[in-house]
């Protein structure tokens, strides 16, 4: 039977050029937790581990004059040429992002008006009907708001939509902590548009969870590390073990009750884009979702990562790796008409989501 299919016919990036190794941490001044401090050789014990631990090497910032806005606007510019459409015919516009447009000068977030508004303004369209909105649902931000545009397509409310992650996490990292080695700036998108197939392509399903009880409190905002005069801002902090232990033991049931409700089985999937957070992390989570599997040979390649380079930025990680891998800009990535992908995204909430796709 003919019906409306969700297919992604576009994605876009904005990386930013600035990039900073990790050596460039081994002047900050690192503290335990506040008015702990680190020693220097300390601190440069942690810099030298941190690739070991994460596999990353360096991540990227925004310059000084731009905010997450400015990078959205960039990555959905380059996801509408993707399509080869005009932004006047698109139903929705929808921003994921956790913190807003934060500048370099006070670091202070601006959200109103939202950054979707802002895009859509950007991108000149005119359009009153193209809706455009935010969604902040942690690093899950951008897959949740993919769903969401899923369910405005297939009911036939909407023809187009436009996807978009961006975070500049560099601005709300706090430098005295140890954790700011983790982040990085960026932007992603995706254009989805509603198509009517026979055989089912597109988006096939999708599953979420939600766990607050026990986990709300594994990302937060909090004053700086440094009791110090000048930093009492709010920066964002985590507890990194226990995220970790967490996402080990969920992300991988969720991505198998996404893979089922599509009615297919991890053999079937071609390639696994993940939240960058952390490379040893998703690794140890691919390796549990093919134990849950009983499969104990993992294929070579189907993993595609960009964190050891670009870092952890958030809701854009996702997009990103994306829009590398269908613009052949990662060696020995690719994907053709036919293959089955899986995505899946872990954050703060704590909230976790995946989604089967075939490319048509």
């Amino acid at each position: 039977m003919v019906q409306p299919r969700s297919v992604i016919t576009g994605t876009g990036s904005c990386i930013p050029p600035r990039k900073i190794p990790n050596d460039a941490f081994l002047e900050h001044r690192f503290f335990e937790d506040r008015d702990r401090p680190y020693s220097p050789a300390e601190t440069a014990r942690i810099v030298s581990k941190f690739r070991d631990i994460t596999e990353i090497s360096e991540r990227r910032y925004v310059a000084d004059d731009l905010v997450a806005s400015d990078l959205a606007f960039e990555a959905g510019k380059r996801a509408l040429d993707s399509a080869g459409i005009d932004p006047e015919t698109l139903d929705y516009v929808i921003v994921a992002h956790n913190f807003g447009d934060i500048r370099a000068d006070d670091r202070r977030s601006d959200l109103v008006p939202t950054l979707a508004a802002r895009v859509k303004a950007k991108l000149r369209i005119a359009n009153p009907s193209c809706v455009a909105y935010d969604l902040p649902f942690g690093c899950p931000g951008w897959l949740q708001a993919v769903i969401q545009a899923d369910y405005y397509l297939r009911s036939g409310d909407a023809k187009r939509a436009l996807v978009i992650g961006t975070e500049t996490l560099s601005r709300v990292s706090d430098p005295f902590d140890r954790d700011s080695l983790i982040y990085a700036d960026g932007a992603g998108a995706a254009v989805l548009e509603a198509q009517a197939h026979s055989a089912p392509v597109g988006i096939l399903s999708h599953a979420v969870r939600s766990d607050t009880l026990e986990h709300a409190d594994l990302l937060w905002m909090d004053r700086s590390f440094n009791p110090g005069p000048g930093h009492d801002q709010l920066y964002l902090k985590m507890k990194g073990r226990k995220l970790y232990e967490y996402a080990l033991a969920t992300v991988p049931g969720v991505v198998r009750e996404c893979l089922e409700r599509a009615g297919l089985g991890l053999a079937d999937v071609d390639k696994v884009l993940i939240h960058q957070a952390n490379g040893k992390m998703d690794e140890a989570i691919l390796k549990r979702l093919f134990k849950l599997y009983g499969i104990s040979e993992i294929p070579d390649g189907i993993m595609p990562m960009t964190v050891s380079w670009l870092g952890n930025s958030s809701v854009a990680t996702v997009p990103t790796l994306l829009d590398l891998v269908m613009r052949g800009e990662l060696d020995g990535h690719a994907l053709a008409s036919g293959d089955d992908v899986v995505f899946a995204s872990v954050g703060a909430g704590m909230n976790i989501n995946a989604v089967a796709y075939r490319c048509p």
